[in-house]
């Protein structure tokens, strides 16, 4: 049985991770799938992509990663203490690049930026929730 993410890493702390993410249920992520005979090839670039997005949000840098027919494989670094560095303008975008959904026009992302740089609660809770990038990289 796996151990729970709060038990391996504790906040607020740097480290090198080798992260392993697998489909269930004969689920096939890339290639083709041998049973059903279709091609899921074009997943992989989105799936790419999507990591170096979420490497550029997240106070992380990725060291190596594999995307293979039915699992991910992440070799990171956690970096919390860049959150620090970071403006509260960077916090704040992204926050917004985190969870806005794809709808929103551009100037309701400038809205929303704006609103939660000027909320100091916001952007402490954004702060550290972009310095614990675990959760949402498993989504």
């Amino acid at each position: 049985m796996a151990t729970a993410r709060a038990l391996i890493l504790q906040p607020g702390v740097a480290g090198n991770f080798h992260c392993v993410s697998r489909c269930v249920r004969r689920s096939w992520l890339c290639g083709v799938d041998p049973y059903s005979g279709q091609s899921y090839e074009h997943r992989r670039e989105w799936i790419e992509q999507r990591i170096h997005l979420l490497a550029e949000i997240f106070a992380v840098g990725i060291h190596s990663y594999a995307v293979m027919s039915n699992h991910v494989h992440l070799v990171i670094r956690v970096e919390p203490e860049l959150t620090t560095d970071w403006t509260d303008q960077q916090v704040a975008e992204r926050g917004v690049a985190l969870h806005c959904p794809a709808k929103f026009s551009d100037e309701a992302r400038l809205n929303r930026i704006e609103a939660w740089r000027m909320n100091p609660d916001r952007v402490a809770a954004l702060r550290v929730k972009l310095a614990r990038m675990f959760r949402e990289l498993a989504r």
